[in-house]
């Protein structure tokens, strides 16, 4: 059962010195359209009526500890945290606590592929094997190829795949080349159905540092993640990172108690094991309400990004997502899910393997997100809701973005 300490009720960003339980960035506030007064009183009503179901929520998901952050398209509106990040230690959660992120990482990884393509690399509708110089995709029909855009909506036929390797055993994910090499392969032809596929974005990853020419880890660093100035975020734990890494936890079958589970890599490693904070979670989500620049620079065309959250098949259409996630006709865009209500656009991915639940959504019409990351176990249902009612709060108190 979650430990609500009151230390972790709210933590503010900047952890120098304390601050009012529920965190509002005035500053950014002040920029806008409305009072800051108005727009200070719209969070704080929005997170008084969030709160108690965010505790709800983790009592009934068995979830130790979760954070969470809003947003708008100019900037973090509110973040907290609670529970505990290591139950055996009474760790208090922080925002600046780190959490596998998950799949929520395969939209940043089809950030840095969509760039390539607007530098002429590929076509969405390219079959992918006419640029594979080194390997080949066992069992595909030459008559029906794998296209990029297939990668991008689990419809290229490619299996899960996942091959846990735990952090601390005797054996490691093979080099990701090497993995492509032996194991890429098709079980059915494209379009045969939506058949999730980790391996497909591994192979995304390859193709990124093929089509760059840099090795894919620094790519992702240097034109998605240091741009959007999500400094948190990395493959593999620094020494800083590891230090406020929570604990993964899975509730033991017979008595339900939250027991630490193993830390795993895997040789799908770019289809989402990354670890980072809330604060770089609602960063990512924020970029996705906008129009593909961020300051003064851009990293994609307004048409790409408007692309990655237009449903790509209706025919695969109308079926709840993950976690039951969906309003209107939920789908695939390219990578995230997407779905409308009332003519308003929504987009969503989770993250999770075994010990870590990630959620992030938007609305794009209205411009509001939110981002949860948490060490509980399988707890997309819990998130889903959450998220639901949180971008129905800000959008019931302040109206629009700013």
């Amino acid at each position: 059962m979650p430990h609500f300490s009151r230390r972790a009720r709210i933590v503010p960003r900047q952890a120098r010195a304390p601050t009012p339980m529920f965190q509002v960035a005035t500053a950014l506030a002040a920029l806008s359209a409305v009072p800051a007064a108005a727009q200070s009183q719209g969070v704080a009503g929005a997170v008084a009526r969030l709160e108690p179901e965010i505790r709800r929520a983790m009592l009934d998901g068995n979830i130790p500890s979760l954070a969470i952050a809003l947003t708008d398209r100019r900037g973090e509106l509110w973040s907290g945290a609670y529970g505990q990040s290591n139950l055996w230690a009474r760790t208090p959660a922080s925002t600046r606590t780190v959490y596998l992120i998950g799949s929520t990482f395969k939209a940043q990884s089809t950030v840095a592929l969509l760039q390539q393509m607007e530098q002429g690399k590929f076509a969405l509708d390219d079959p992918v094997s006419d640029h594979l110089d080194d390997f080949v995709i066992r069992g595909e029909d030459p008559a029906h190829p794998v296209t990029f855009r297939h990668l991008l909506t689990h419809t290229s036929g490619m299996p899960v795949a996942f091959g846990p390797h735990t952090v601390w055993g005797d054996t490691s994910p093979l080099p990701l080349e090497e993995y492509l090499r032996d194991s890429l392969r098709v079980d059915t032809v494209p379009l045969a159905g939506v058949v999730y596929s980790n391996m497909a974005y591994s192979l995304v990853g390859q193709l990124i540092e093929e089509f760059s020419g840099i090795p894919y880890r620094q790519y992702i660093r240097d034109e998605v993640w240091g741009p959007l100035g999500m400094t948190a975020t990395e493959f593999n734990p620094s020494p800083g990172t590891a230090e406020r890494l929570a604990v993964p936890y899975v509730p033991d079958e017979e008595t339900r108690r939250n027991t630490p589970t193993q830390r795993l890599k895997a040789n799908v490693w770019p289809a989402g094991i990354v670890y980072g904070t809330v604060h770089d979670q609602a960063a990512w989500v924020r970029f996705n309400l906008g129009d593909g620049s961020w300051g003064d620079r851009r990293l994609l065309l307004k048409e790409t990004l408007d692309e990655m959250h237009t449903l790509q098949y209706e025919q695969f259409a109308g079926e709840p997502m993950g976690g039951g996630w969906g309003y209107e006709n939920p789908g695939y865009g390219l990578t995230w899910w997407v779905s409308t209500q009332d003519g308003e656009r929504f987009f969503a991915h989770s993250g999770s393997v075994p010990g870590y639940t990630a959620f992030a959504s938007g609305n794009r019409t209205r411009g509001f997100g939110v981002a949860f990351l948490t060490n509980g176990h399988r707890a997309h249902p819990h998130l889903v809701r959450l998220t639901r009612l949180a971008l129905d709060l800000l959008a019931e108190e302040l109206g629009e973005s700013r």
